[in-house]
């Protein structure tokens, strides 16, 4: 029987387990994939805890994952879009990618071109659709500056490269290791911490900033309107709380999730435009180190599980 990610309750990585499930079947519309990656995200772990269970509450036994990549096994009833073979990259809103096969509607798939690795094919919805969301809710348009706060990590380092592919000039909030990886993008790179505004200016041509990304949470959306960039122009995708209070924007994934934009990244990405980088490649039956790595923090671009 294949197996999938599963889990009995709200908790840390312990309640993290991989079982035998049915082989799934796809139904009219629907394309069963066998998972070659399918990487993982911050947001998967806080529905997991609990933490956003009034916005989207899981039901028990629930999986896990919505990014993926893999192979078509079989399609179902009315599709002609793709065939047994096909190599394809896309997601599922069903919570259930971590697994050897999943069945998606064939709507949120596309081809993966050869040039994109299964890691890096497996990592793009999510923070992909993200990073798109993020550049459109600013209004990034080229000469504009823009900061982005988590600038190396998975939605991060999507997003200045995106913007600068803009045109944009970008400053990358990011701490000191990962300084010489947006140096190598064209991205100019500031260190968290006391002073950051302080070292924002410093940066800034001008000493001021047109637009802010925030993928972190804590006080940078404050600090972005110290900085004198206007809330239109600030999207934050980690502090919903200042949305409401600041008149700030919270458009990440949902504004930018389709499979043209997914289709476009690869590209972008196949073309040597665009790096996703990959932190780190775990087996499935390997999930909890793999939720580990990623509650550490600091990881620079996207841990993957590998079936």
């Amino acid at each position: 029987m294949p197996k999938a990610v599963r889990y009995d309750e709200y908790g840390g990585v312990e309640v993290l387990k991989v079982v035998d499930v049915p082989q799934p079947e796809p139904g009219p519309g629907q394309v069963l994939v066998q998972v070659k990656a399918a990487s993982i995200n911050p947001g998967e772990a806080k529905i997991r805890e609990g933490l956003l269970a009034g916005r989207w509450p899981s039901t028990f036994p629930s999986g896990q994952g919505s990014d993926l990549a893999g192979v078509v096994a079989a399609v179902g009833p009315d599709v002609t879009a793709f065939h047994p073979g096909d190599e394809v990259l896309g997601w599922t809103d069903n919570r259930a990618s971590q697994a050897e096969y999943v069945v998606t509607e064939a709507t949120d798939l596309t081809a993966r071109p050869a040039g994109v690795p299964w890691p890096v094919a497996g990592s793009l919805y999510v923070a992909g659709a993200t990073a798109y969301g993020a550049i459109h809710a600013v209004s990034l348009t080229a000469g504009d500056t823009l900061v982005v706060a988590g600038a190396a990590g998975g939605v991060g380092s999507i997003t200045v490269q995106l913007a600068k592919h803009v045109g944009a000039t970008v400053i990358g909030l990011a701490s000191e290791p990962n300084h010489e990886w947006l140096r190598g993008h064209g991205v100019i790179p500031v260190s968290y911490g006391d002073g950051v505004e302080d070292r924002i200016r410093a940066a800034a041509p001008g000493g001021t900033a047109d637009a802010f990304i925030d993928t972190v949470g804590g006080d940078y959306v404050q600090i972005a309107l110290d900085l004198g960039v206007a809330p239109a122009r600030v999207d934050t995708i980690a502090n919903f709380a200042a949305v409401k209070k600041f008149g700030v924007k919270a458009e990440g994934n949902a504004a930018g999730a389709s499979t043209a934009n997914l289709a476009d990244l690869a590209k972008l990405i196949a073309a040597g435009e665009i790096e996703v980088p990959i932190a780190a490649t775990y087996p499935l039956d390997q999930v909890q180190d793999a939720y580990r790595e990623l509650a550490a923090g600091h990881t620079h671009g996207k841990i993957v599980l590998i079936p």
